[in-house]
């Protein structure tokens, strides 16, 4: 497995880069996919797969991958880097998928420009979290996150993520582990990370538009409250379909989670 040398400057691979940094993914109808805190765009290639007729737009968000690291992070900066992205890719409306914090991201969006968004994907959204937990949370990332050899990264990944297939596990390694010195660690911006944790911790807002919602039924991400809040802001425009996954939903579940959105941007 070849990797690549951490970004020297903790900035990005081309700091003069002026939008996301994005993959793509599948041929079809374009659509922007938000991947969660600490992750990268690339996540999305397992779902594309999955998806005929669609082509994935995986952006690395602010903080993460080779996008630009500088901040501010906050959700706000996140919304107007999208902007950015949709303005680079030529395209006036799409759909939107939004996991975890790119759900959180992908809510603000759609009420900060709902006349971009033409459909709403959420699959767990992390928004409106309770405060402590995501003080304590961000405490815990501020510890170096790092592994002395590629074997404790794998053993490490798949702890975590339980139940997801070893092939995804060697693909995460593949993209977004890099060599740092003699340690190896994710290419993400651990202070962007903890500015996530905060925001994720603002009080939740209802999104705008046609909205499909994934909550995972073995994660605690999505509050009970919030989607009856979601219910009666959207009425018949919301699709509540939960799904018997981990947090990560579309990697453990990724043929039921691909039928769901492809029925719903159909």
């Amino acid at each position: 497995m070849a990797l690549l040398p951490f970004p020297s400057d903790r900035t990005c691979e081309d700091p003069t880069v002026s939008t996301l940094h994005r993959h793509s993914f599948g041929d079809g109808s374009p659509v922007l996919a938000l991947h969660g805190v600490t992750g990268h765009g690339e996540r999305w290639r397992v779902l594309a797969d999955a998806l005929p007729g669609h082509r994935l737009i995986g952006v690395d968000l602010r903080g993460h991958g080779r996008s630009p690291w500088t901040p501010p992070w906050g959700l706000e900066q996140h919304v107007e880097d999208l902007l950015a992205v949709l303005d680079a890719e030529g395209l006036d409306r799409v759909p939107v998928i939004g996991h975890s914090f790119g759900g959180a991201i992908a809510v603000h969006l759609s009420r900060t420009a709902p006349e971009r968004v033409e459909r709403l994907v959420l699959l767990d959204p992390a928004i409106g979290l309770d405060a402590a937990d995501m003080l304590e949370t961000a405490e815990d990332t501020r510890a170096d996150e790092s592994y002395p050899d590629l074997d404790a990264a794998r053993a490490d990944r798949a702890q975590r993520w339980e139940g997801i297939a070893d092939e995804l596990v060697e693909a995460e390694l593949a993209a977004h582990l890099v060599p740092d010195g003699d340690r190896l660690r994710y290419r993400y911006s651990r202070a962007a990370v903890v500015a996530a944790w905060g925001e994720m911790a603002r009080p939740a807002v209802t999104p705008v538009g046609p909205t499909l919602l994934v909550p995972a039924t073995k994660a605690e991400f999505v509050a009970p409250a919030w989607v009856d809040a979601c219910r009666a802001a959207l009425g018949d425009d919301l699709t509540v379909a939960p799904v018997d996954a981990g947090h990560m939903v579309f990697l453990e579940r990724t043929a039921e989670v691909a039928g769901l959105v492809g029925a719903f941007l159909r």
